[in-house]
């Protein structure tokens, strides 16, 4: 396993590099085209550890993360939450009244749509913010600009025209921190800790009110619950969810039993140290 890189899924000076450069300064970034490849690197030994992005703020969940963590024979063992700022920008020289066209990701499109509508500008989609900066760089073309991270601008020369241009300056990304490491360290003792797991319930009325009942009755504190369908059956619907505390809790241990007896299938994802960002959420 290589000690010191963290793959994440992007090009480089995609949001992703800057969260692995702000959280892991002391790594080598590696980029993948996919999650799948992201996962893969873990496992491998090629990257010690995966920043991998599960939510934002504005645009809701990334839906592909959810099907794959649970077969990953991945761990989380932190969370990173990043504020995001998109930047617009173009090719040196380029003025804002020649633009026509911005380049970007529909994720970014759905966080700045204000900027877009005020500029009139068509939207053209790839699948990654850093993506479109990198394209703009080889292909010069004072009509298209890109929205991007200020990374970006700089790794590829681009020149940005507008700052932070997202429609709401507490926009946030919240990343997990994964590792394909059994025996990666436990947080230590009196750090307050988030657990992470999946579960299916069985095919019976009420099982899944009947499940959760055991954190409500035992005050843990339940922080997420989402629904998503596994293998394109609507019968099959898996939940992922995150509570406060850990699994060695007593009354943690309660709910989980009470769960469990509900449920036909249960796995935790990890246990890690929540990040004090929580704290201003």
């Amino acid at each position: 396993m290589n000690p010191n890189r963290i793959a994440f899924q992007g090009e480089l000076g995609a949001n992703s590099h800057e969260a692995c450069q702000a959280a892991f300064p002391d790594m080598e970034p590696a980029p993948c085209a996919t999650f799948e490849e992201a996962f893969e690197a873990m496992r491998s030994g090629d990257c010690r550890l995966g920043m991998i992005p599960v939510e934002n703020s504005i645009a809701g969940r990334v839906a592909d993360v959810h099907h794959l963590l649970p077969s990953s024979g991945l761990r989380i063992i932190g969370e990173y939450f990043k504020p995001i700022h998109f930047q617009l920008m173009a090719n040196p020289g380029v003025r804002l009244e020649d633009l026509k066209t911005v380049v970007s990701m529909p994720f970014a499109f759905a966080q700045c749509r204000e900027v877009i509508a005020n500029l009139g500008l068509s939207r053209d989609p790839v699948s990654d913010t850093a993506l479109a900066a990198r394209r703009l760089s080889e292909h010069p073309d004072p009509t298209r600009a890109a929205i991007a991270p200020a990374l970006a601008a700089r790794l590829y020369g681009l020149e940005i025209l507008q700052a932070d241009i997202e429609d709401t300056h507490d926009n946030t990304t919240r990343f997990l921190v994964m590792t394909a490491d059994q025996d990666a360290p436990a947080p230590a003792p009196g750090v307050r800790c988030v657990t992470s797991f999946v579960f299916r319930v069985r095919n019976l009325p009420a099982a899944l009110y009947k499940a959760l009942g055991g954190f409500a009755t035992n005050g843990v504190n339940m922080t997420k619950v989402e629904s998503y369908m596994e293998n394109a059956a609507f019968t099959a619907t898996f939940f992922y969810s995150e509570i406060d505390g850990r699994p060695e809790d007593p009354a943690v241990a309660r709910a989980f039993e009470e769960l469990q007896f509900f449920s036909e299938r249960f796995e935790i994802l990890g246990v890690f140290p929540a990040d004090p960002y929580r704290d201003h959420i």
